[in-house]
């Protein structure tokens, strides 16, 4: 099937011309480019959070295949819900969708579902392909949208990533340990031949210095490569982040992909834009690798 855009000419500019004009405002020079495992990236309107994105995906290499995690919003669809096929159009073109990464990590877990109703609606992943389309002509994903954020879903969803990731790169099957497997994509690969991207804005409608200090203590979490960590942070210290159960699945898939470093590239809140600061919306892009 084909996913017609849902937020087009209302979260990021409506037109091929106007779109590639707005996101490379937000990109940034980079020196040295980091080859990452995961990403946290922000999802508001691009006039308010662009900037943040924009600087995560000037940072990194960027792959041919992307696995997208991002909250449900919408509360349409299964409780986890993967589309493991079909393609996703913006103004800037189509994105397929990689069916064997997909069939392979609704295959380690049963706590995800085969779904599209989630998908047809919701903006948190789909506010991500402009950035990706930016960099790249062609490339592949598979897009995931969590209902569900107990932490044991969250948990368990992460490793079925991971583990789909590491199959990938050992070949069909668990093959190519020692020789070379060809897979419907491609060779053998590493994990870094995957980035997981996990959207989610940070504290919804604090004052900027309150939605600062909840949302670092978010990060920190984050930084130190502690899923369990970031889960109970949110719910210890009341933060409204939408998804932190798709960053807490991205980063239990990027340590069992062996990632040991994670940076903050740029926090920034709603504030900086529209000027007011006592109701704001934080946004926080980080890289782990």
């Amino acid at each position: 099937m084909l996913r017609n855009p849902a937020v087009a000419g209302h979260f990021y500019k409506g037109s091929p011309e106007s779109l590639r004009k707005q996101v490379a405002e937000f990109v940034v020079p980079v020196p040295e480019k980091k080859k990452a495992l995961g990403v946290l990236s922000p999802h508001a309107g691009l006039v308010y959070s662009g900037p943040v994105a924009g600087a995560v995906y000037s940072s990194i290499e960027l792959p041919d295949t992307f696995v997208l995690i991002g909250p449900n919003h919408t509360g349409l669809g299964a409780p986890v819900s993967l589309m493991t096929g079909g393609t996703w159009e913006t103004p800037l073109g189509q994105a397929a969708i990689d069916e064997p990464l997909a069939a392979s990590i609704l295959s380690k877990s049963r706590r995800i579902q085969e779904d599209s109703l989630a998908h047809l609606r919701e903006h948190s992943l789909e506010v991500q392909l402009p950035f990706i389309q930016h960099f790249k002509n062609t490339f592949t994903f598979v897009p995931i949208q969590m209902l569900d954020t107990r932490l044991e879903t969250c948990v368990e969803v992460g490793r079925a990533v991971g583990e789909a990731i590491k199959d990938r790169g050992q070949g069909a099957g668990g093959m190519g340990q020692g020789k070379k497997e060809k897979t419907k994509n491609s060779e053998l690969q590493t994990p870094n031949d995957v980035l997981i991207i996990a959207s989610s804005d940070m504290s919804h409608y604090e004052r900027a210095a309150t939605a600062k200090e909840k949302d670092f203590k978010a990060i920190q979490q984050i930084l130190e490569l502690n899923p369990e960590g970031l889960y109970h942070a949110v719910r210890e210290y009341g933060i409204t982040m939408c998804g932190y159960g798709p960053a807490v699945a991205m980063l239990a898939a990027c340590k069992l992909l062996g990632a040991t470093k994670a940076e903050l590239i740029k926090y920034a809140n709603s504030g900086e834009v529209s000027g007011d600061y006592e109701q704001v919306v934080g946004y926080a892009g980080i890289v782990v690798w």
